[in-house]
């Protein structure tokens, strides 16, 4: 196993941030966020591992402590700021963008104007912007600095580490029917029956848990590539835990889109050498972390005298297609907000709504200005209903309507050209290393759970793949030039 220690930095950021929960959120922020800011000065490349630990357990530590929300973007933010002084001298680096940047920027812009033209407020548009800017600064550093192997097996070793502190406490959530190591406010969340039965963990959230997982399994397989004796044995107890606590989270969409992104793999590349340990531990993952879990939920229950959240992935798979699911997608679900998505669409055709208009990050905080118009609801309520919400705070859980409905016709050109001018980069390359075609299934995967999610706006997610796909740059050296 790799030096443990290299990686205290990570055990000591985990420590303070810990630590700082009993804090006050006025002195946490400014207390902590000021030893990370120099932390991150110091030692740049530390501080983007930081980040692998930080931003994953953001959600549970910034809902105990509202002073630790900004963390990240302060980290960020400086890091981009050191990148642009070291290059100062290279203007053409700091300037030079690929087309699909080109088109992102572009994208960011019509959907900024368009918003502004509809009358959503400043505060809200600029949120929505750093949803889709602040991860994409990753890239923009991390494809401009000198990356090698040993940066990257230390960015999947702490992937391995944090991914096995968050599965033990996604565990620990559901075996105490969500009542231990969880903020207040999340013990007393109400949470339908279906949902109940599923992990949401450190992140706060089923689906975007699975998704990380998914991630955190590729890494792992990548380690265990290279690994020997000791190391490898741990690798596959890891392997094992990650497998297991993704099936708890019985995210459907998740197996959909590690199942595609697989299936693109072994069609380009033919290297069948990550299966077994995969099938192996998935299948050591149902018998020692699926079953047991739900057989200790309903040990739990049976003691409590409860009979809530019971129901496995089998269950939750019939109840993808039963009637009532029918039902309440097409009232309140993906389908309503896919044809209310297209109504918007009709209405402002060319550049869209705008930003913050229809069901994306900025929603949830500032709702938005077109929902009556469009008696917009949510919540299981239909029109009618004597219990009826309107403008409720949603997502639309599919990407492409929400780009549809807030950008138009410009908006979905230049989101398309992002999305094709990154696959261009790596099919060109597809023949020359390994690398190129994980690179292109996980862009298979990734744009498949965008009709799933919105998943250019999940943290977590495009936290791992700008960051790979600036190492991707960084190998490649489609930035700096020797």
């Amino acid at each position: 196993m790799e030096n443990i220690k290299s990686y205290r930095f990570l055990l000591i950021g985990f420590l303070i941030l810990t630590l700082s929960l009993t804090l006050t959120p006025k002195l946490a922020l400014i207390s902590i966020t000021a030893i990370f800011a120099v932390y991150t000065i110091v030692n740049p490349k530390n501080a983007l591992l930081l980040l692998l630990l930080y931003v994953p357990i953001r959600p549970l530590y910034a809902e105990a402590n509202p002073g630790l929300k900004y963390i990240g973007d302060i980290i960020t933010i400086l890091l981009f700021l050191i990148t642009v002084y070291q290059l100062r001298h290279d203007m053409r680096s700091i300037f030079r963008f690929k087309i699909f940047e080109w088109a992102f920027f572009l994208f960011c812009l019509v959907g900024a104007v368009s918003a502004y033209m509809t009358g959503v407020s400043i505060v809200a548009i600029v949120f929505q912007l750093r949803t889709f800017l602040i991860m994409y600064l990753l890239y923009y550093i991390i494809s401009r600095m000198k990356i090698d192997k040993q940066d990257i097996t230390k960015f999947a070793w702490v992937t391995v580490f944090v991914a096995m502190l968050i599965s033990v406490h996604g565990i620990i959530e559901k075996l105490s029917l969500r009542t231990w190591l969880l903020p207040q406010a999340w013990v007393e969340r109400i949470i339908s029956e279906t949902n109940f039965a599923r992990i949401y963990g450190m992140p706060g959230n089923p689906n975007t848990l699975g998704m990380y997982l998914g991630v955190a399994i590729v890494l792992s397989l990548y380690l265990l590539h290279q690994a020997e004796g000791q190391t490898k044995r741990f690798l596959y107890v890891a392997l094992t835990l990650f497998n297991g606590t993704m099936l708890l989270t019985l995210s459907r969409g998740t197996l959909i889109s590690v199942f595609i992104g697989w299936i693109v793999f072994l069609a380009l590349t033919r290297y069948w050498k990550p299966v077994k340990p995969y099938v192996v531990t998935l299948i050591l993952g149902i018998l020692l972390v699926y079953f047991p879990t739900n057989g200790g939920v309903a040990l739990v229950q049976y003691i409590n005298d409860q009979d809530y959240g019971k129901g496995g992935f089998i269950n939750r798979i019939q109840h993808t297609v039963d009637d009532e699911t029918k039902i309440l997608t097409a009232e309140t679900g993906r389908i309503y907000f896919i044809e209310k998505g297209f109504e918007v669409f009709k209405d402002y055709p060319m550049m869209g709504s705008g930003f913050a208009t229809f069901g994306d990050s900025a929603t949830l905080s500032f709702s938005s200005p077109i929902y009556e118009k469009y008696n917009i609801y949510s919540d299981g309520y239909g029109e009618g209903s004597e219990n009826k919400y309107y403008f409720q705070n949603f997502y639309t859980d599919n990407q492409y309507i929400q780009v549809i409905a807030e950008t138009g016709a410009a908006g979905v050109i230049l989101f398309a050209v992002f999305l094709l001018g990154m696959l261009v980069l790596f099919w060109k390359r597809r023949k020359e290393d390994l690398f190129s075609n994980v690179m292109i299934a996980f862009w298979v995967a990734t744009c498949a759970s965008g009709l799933l999610y919105n998943i250019w706006e999940t943290k977590i997610y495009t936290l791992y793949f700008f960051m790979i796909l600036g190492a991707y740059a960084a190998k490649h050296k489609l930035v700096l030039q020797d």
